[in-house]
């Protein structure tokens, strides 16, 4: 199994927006194959600094959602509403 940690900054006054749209996007990828399991997270510092860690069975699970047309057309509606690129980092357990 591994973790993917996705980090987004939210521009000012979209949150509503954003989270409403971010929520689809990690309902959808529930029923993608093997996805396990996710939960977001906000920055206590900083309520526009997201952070979404998800588990994934395999590296080629989420390689495979990450590529997908669906995710490609859902993160078009809402990578105008961050104000910086979204970071994504595969976590795996060391040896």
């Amino acid at each position: 199994m591994i973790r993917v940690l996705i980090e987004r900054h939210i521009a000012e006054s979209l949150e509503p927006v954003y989270e409403e749209r971010s929520r689809r996007i990690l309902q959808r990828a529930v029923s993608a194959p093997g996805f396990v399991s996710g939960e977001t997270l906000v920055d206590s510092d900083d309520r526009n600094h997201r952070f979404t860690l998800a588990n994934w069975r395999s590296e080629a699970d989420w390689l495979r959602w990450h590529g997908s047309d669906e995710r490609k057309a859902m993160m078009a509606e809402l990578t105008p509403m961050m104000d910086r690129d979204e970071i994504i980092t595969v976590l795996k357990h060391g040896d």
